[in-house]
């Protein structure tokens, strides 16, 4: 959430910093702007009345101890007066109230001066590459081909118990899931210095509104039927919000959490992208990483996340490159971003497997998120998270680079042990 002050004082730099996203944003700027405007008013309106009915109560005692029984009653009716009164604008307020919140979570959080201008994700700008694309001296396949070939991925049976976009996966598959899982988390945990946390997937609404999920994206979310909770579509979103509404102490900074999920998306933006395969799943399994730090760390935290989800990929042997997301190709919370992609020979291409963004105190403000400093004085903390990695794409990663012309694959050196 940004904050209100700033939009007070400073419209036009936040009207011109959210236009690179979408020039759309300015009109929004205006209208949370006047509708703050109109709250306010509403709320020195209350005050004013309250004072004076205040005042008006008071006086009746004394007009009654006067013996002034007229100018009493007269007083009490101006009293019930004023009470219907502040009846009538404290509901028009909540309702303006309701506005002014729904506005002011539904814009997003201002880029980072450094984040380059452009689009969409034709002008993101690449970083640096790792590693060389295998040359094959065959025709790679898709990954489905080999999964399906070998037997250990079943999309027609995923169809059946559950729909399109869900897999049953066999033996080496779902061996290699599991070992994944639990290689990533060792990594991150024993080399990284994160802790690993095991949350519940099924959270409330007002833990997706800290993290920016909601309100704004509630038709890609999975919600249980007549219950107020919802499928968790990421791990940011529990590790996040471990610490909602708290105020941490500055010697208990940084936080570094990595958790397993399974995580649940309706891809509801997708329809017809990536239809095959396991690419672009409903349920798929992901290992998080969340950073909660001090402001003035939070880009160095970056930079040391990005390379931490890097790492990953370097032992398993699997080329990538490093994107840095422009303006317009930014996830609604992030003020910067880089995505990792991974070479994926069938496609001859990149793909994106991990997301790291740096989201400064935007969620910190939703979910209030405070520390308080050695001088007593509070802070919003910033929040960090990335995907170290998506275990289903470096999963099909793995398929598709280490495959042989036979159909089959070889497993990673490094995996080996896990399996």
């Amino acid at each position: 959430m940004i904050d209100i002050k700033l939009l007070r004082t400073n419209p036009e730099y936040v009207k011109e910093r959210l236009s690179t996203r979408d020039k759309a944003y300015s009109k929004m700027v205006d209208e949370i702007l006047a509708v703050d405007e109109e709250r306010r008013s509403l709320i020195r309106e209350l005050e004013d009345i309250k004072a004076e009915k205040n005042r008006l109560s008071k006086q009746i005692g004394v007009f009654y101890r006067e013996g002034k029984k007229e100018e009493a009653e007269k007083a009490k009716e101006e009293v019930h007066a004023k009470n219907k009164k502040i009846e009538v604008l404290e509901k028009e307020l909540k309702d303006v109230e309701k506005r002014f919140n729904h506005l002011l979570l539904s814009i997003p959080n201002i880029p980072h001066p450094s984040v380059p201008v452009g689009e969409d994700e034709e002008e993101n700008v690449e970083i640096r590459k790792w590693g060389e694309p295998r040359k094959f001296d065959f025709e790679p396949l898709p990954h489905w081909e080999i999964g399906e070939k070998l037997g250990i991925l079943d999309f027609e049976r995923g169809a059946k118990l559950s729909g399109s976009r869900f897999t049953v996966m066999y033996s080496l598959a779902a061996k290699l899931e599991r070992a994944l899982i639990n290689f990533m988390l060792d990594v991150h945990t024993k080399e990284h210095g994160y802790t690993e946390v095991w949350t519940p997937v099924l959270v409330k609404p007002e833990i997706l509104i800290g993290t920016g999920q909601l309100p704004k994206f509630e038709e890609d979310l999975y919600k249980i039927c007549d219950e107020d909770l919802y499928l968790l579509p990421t791990a940011e979103v529990s590790l996040t919000n471990l610490h909602a509404g708290e105020i941490l102490k500055e010697e208990e900074l940084p936080k570094y959490y990595t958790a397993y999920t399974p995580c649940f998306r309706r891809e509801a933006g997708s329809h017809g992208k990536d239809v095959r395969g396991i690419l672009r799943q409903h349920q798929f399994d992901k290992v998080e990483l969340v950073k909660i730090v001090k402001p003035e760390d939070s880009y160095n935290e970056l930079e040391k996340l990005v390379k931490e989800a890097e790492k990953i990929l370097q032992l398993l042997e699997i080329p990538y490159r490093v994107v840095e997301l422009c303006t317009g190709d930014l996830g609604f919370s992030a003020a910067k971003t880089y995505d990792i992609e991974v070479w994926v020979p069938s496609q001859n291409r990149y793909r994106e497997i991990s997301s790291c963004s740096n989201t400064e105190d935007f969620q910190a403000r939703r979910a209030k998120i405070r520390y308080k400093d050695r001088e007593g004085k509070n802070h919003y903390v910033h929040t960090l998270n990335g995907s170290g990695l998506a275990v289903g794409r470096t999963l099909l990663a793995i398929m598709e680079n280490y495959q042989r012309e036979d159909g089959s694959f070889d497993i990673p050196e490094v995996l080996k042990k896990y399996m």
